[in-house]
């Protein structure tokens, strides 16, 4: 199964505080195992919510929003992709994650739609299409 792992932003992450040279050679080591483990798929580190914008729908419309959004707790500060056995791995990899705030922070763990999870309403063509679009992207 893959998940998402999200790292929650924090106070600090969303003032634009980098992390320590530690916490950097720690998190490499951890990202190092992850990738050896043939766990880790992607993962990066996020810019402020500040830097960002958000775009609201509504029918037709379009609305573009800038940056910093409310609710620290709920923005995320980074992101994993991993492909695991099954949630119970996902939990315990995270939970030998080094602490990546500077003081408490959460990290949410969120599985990945398969085509198997849309049944009937994936029809072949749209299965097709979807594998096309994953191809080319993994090119890239």
């Amino acid at each position: 199964m893959r998940v998402m792992v999200l790292v929650k932003a924090t106070k600090d992450s969303e003032a634009g505080t980098m992390p320590s040279t530690e916490l950097l050679e720690a998190m490499g080591k951890y990202n190092e195992e992850l990738v050896n483990a043939g766990i880790m798929q992607a993962g990066e580190g996020l810019h402020p919510s500040a830097k960002g914008k958000r775009v609201a729908f509504d029918g037709a419309s379009r609305t573009v929003i800038d940056g910093p959004f409310a609710a620290t707790s709920e923005l995320v500060a980074g992101f994993w992709l991993w492909q695991v056995k099954d949630m119970a791995e996902a939990v315990e990899w995270v939970k030998r994650c080094p602490n990546p705030m500077l003081g408490p922070s959460e990290i949410e763990i969120r599985p990945v739609f398969e085509a198997a999870d849309f049944g009937d309403t994936l029809t072949p063509e749209v299965a097709e299409l979807e594998d096309r679009v994953r191809e080319k992207a993994a090119r890239r």
